[in-house]
């Protein structure tokens, strides 16, 4: 689950971050009334869950009221890497005189979170790290013992000799590495932490991605999840136990296991195919959420064939059918599906489907099943 920038600051302020002065606002009228209680020059940011806000037109300063609602105004007529702009935050500019990157990610590869932090904030970190990997300093944390005060002023030292900020940056550290740890988080970024002309620290953007496995645990940041950006495919899916999410492909995928899943993405896209989504049923798969599977895969008007790949261990085969079964008898399946059935009870699977005759097209193996829906993708 990815916070907003409006909600990760509020994550910040209870930590006693500092941020802005600022409000939310959806409409004009917001804004007007938010606008009197500001002091300017004021910032305007789009709120969207996608990067490139600025390069896209998504961020503007405004020296007057005049001049702010005009260009909320504009925002809010904007889409933003085809996503609609339907809320906007107006903060008090500050007068920027050093910008620094902070941020806490999970890194897989060394099985911890590191921080990572530059000198060279307020642009895309991803940049940097590819153009000038060495402006870039970078720390393991023990995920027991946590991110430590002497590592944190280590840190701070190398971004800032000055005591002063040095101690501001250390401070900040600890508290985002709270943040990363009390929320279950992938990801804390503040990109930029700035200080002011005057010296005066401030969090000028925020990021946080929560694991969704453990919002269990955290029914505050359930609460906070945004509607008006969350795909309604993927959250009809969720409250069926089905892993979905929507691509930009044509080849509809329905699949058992996270990891097979990605394995057929991969084919289709080897035989010059593009998946329209990934979608992992899971391990028990009920003829119910068969159905549910295809009824989220045939709500996209781009998907052109559907590649139904079961490899049933825990998954049994037969359920798999009589789901099929099902699906062909409620709904209009307007393209064609490719099924490839293999694993606990597949012998059962194949009577079952082949007493039905529905007009399914077999495939015996992964490669065969995903060259035939590219194929009929392409027809």
């Amino acid at each position: 689950m990815k916070l907003i920038e409006y909600q990760a600051k509020e994550v910040f302020a209870r930590y006693g971050l500092p941020i802005q002065k600022g409000f939310v606002a959806r409409t004009q009228d917001e804004v007007k009334n938010g606008l009197s209680a500001l002091s300017f020059p004021v910032v305007i940011k789009a709120q969207v869950p996608v990067g490139g806000r600025g390069k896209a037109g998504g961020i503007k300063l405004a020296n007057d009221p005049a001049e702010a609602l005009e260009k909320a105004t504009a925002i809010l007529s904007m889409e933003i890497k085809g996503i609609k702009v339907k809320k906007v935050l107006i903060t008090e500019a500050v007068d920027i005189g050093k910008e620094i990157y902070l941020g806490i990610v999970q890194d897989r590869r060394a099985k911890a979170p590191v921080v990572m932090v530059s000198a060279e904030g307020g642009v895309d970190i991803e940049e940097v790290a590819r153009t000038k990997p060495e402006a870039i300093h970078k720390l393991v944390v023990d995920p027991v013992w946590g991110l430590q005060a002497y590592q944190a002023r280590e840190l701070a030292y190398r971004l800032d000799p000055d005591p002063q900020r040095a101690k501001h940056l250390s401070q900040t550290l600890l508290l985002l590495w709270r943040i990363y740890r009390d929320t279950d988080a992938t990801l804390a970024e503040i990109n930029p932490f700035v200080f002011t002309t005057r010296g005066e620290p401030s969090c000028v953007d925020a990021k946080i991605l929560v694991d969704d496995n453990a919002l269990f645990r955290h029914p505050e940041l359930e609460a906070m999840r945004d509607m008006d950006y969350e795909n309604p495919q993927e959250h009809e899916a969720k409250s069926f136990d089905l892993s979905f999410v929507k691509l930009d492909g044509n080849i509809g995928c329905c699949v058992n296991g996270a990891g097979l899943a990605m394995a057929t993405m991969d084919l289709i896209k080897h035989f010059g195919g593009e998946p329209a989504n990934f979608l992992d049923v899971g391990g028990s798969s009920s003829p119910e959420k068969v159905k549910k599977a295809f009824s989220i895969i045939l709500s996209d008007p781009n998907v052109r064939s559907i590649y139904l790949n079961i490899f049933g261990g825990i998954t049994r085969c037969d359920d798999i059918a009589q789901g099929l079964i099902e699906v062909f008898r409620e709904m209009e399946i307007r393209v064609p599906v490719v099924a490839r059935l293999t694993g606990t009870n597949e012998e059962k699977a194949r009577q079952i489907l082949s007493e039905s005759n529905l007009p399914l097209i077999p495939a015996a193996t992964m490669s065969e099943g995903a060259r035939k829906a590219v194929e009929l993708a392409k027809a």
